[in-house]
């Protein structure tokens, strides 16, 4: 993912040079939403022509997550309607928005076809309090429930690393449709989810693929 400081024109360029370079995918970074050395509109036009310039040259399916966080919902609907029709499938938002507008936004991408990314930016600052807070894990129910199709859900290395156990306990949290009572993993109920959609849990944090 390019981080802050670029231009759309640069940004759009980095993005074209990755996906034809080999990359599947990139992604915006959490920060980026639509700072003044680049607007969100700017660089949703740039990386989409990244994406499709990535396409043309490699004959391979390429894509990039358009960041539509910001401050009220009429602003997250506005880009994220403008970056469906440039094209893109999948849109992210960051858990900072809050819950009520995660929930908003994962019913307009069932409305819409598209695939929400969802990136656990903030959640620090209360599932890391030892005394008070809560739990990553609560949070990975509460997203399951609002409707979101990806999560950075952790690793056991990089930045967002954790214990091995609590890890797999988040993502059995998010993949499988019956929980069972697994102390290790900080499951400590049972829980039926019946027919209620998965999440994917995304490794990120600092990490290569050869991780």
């Amino acid at each position: 993912k390019p981080k802050l400081g670029l231009s759309g024109k640069n940004y759009g360029r980095v993005v074209y040079e990755g996906l034809k370079g080999g990359l599947d995918f990139l992604k915006d970074d959490e920060n980026i939403n639509s700072q003044p050395f680049m607007r969100w509109k700017e660089r949703f036009l740039y990386s989409m022509e990244g994406v499709n310039r990535s396409i043309a040259a490699t004959g391979e399916v390429k894509g990039h997550y358009m960041n539509v966080t910001a401050a009220t919902m009429e602003d997250m609907y506005e880009r994220a309607e403008f970056a469906k029709q440039l094209g893109t499938v999948i849109i992210m938002i960051d858990l900072v928005i809050g819950y009520t507008a995660i929930q908003t936004m994962g019913v307009w991408a069932r409305k819409n076809d598209m695939i929400l990314h969802l990136h656990r930016a903030g959640n620090s600052t209360y599932s890391r309090q030892k005394i008070h807070g809560m739990n990553f894990r609560v949070i990975c129910k509460w997203m399951r429930m609002a409707g979101v199709d990806h999560i950075h859900a952790g690793t056991v290395v990089g930045k967002l690393e954790g214990d091995p156990l609590m890890i797999r306990g988040f993502y059995n949290t998010l993949l499988l449709t019956h929980l069972d009572i697994n102390l290790p993993q900080g499951i400590f109920f049972e829980q039926d989810w019946a027919s209620l959609r998965k999440v994917t849990p995304v490794a990120s944090g600092g990490i290569h693929c050869g991780q």
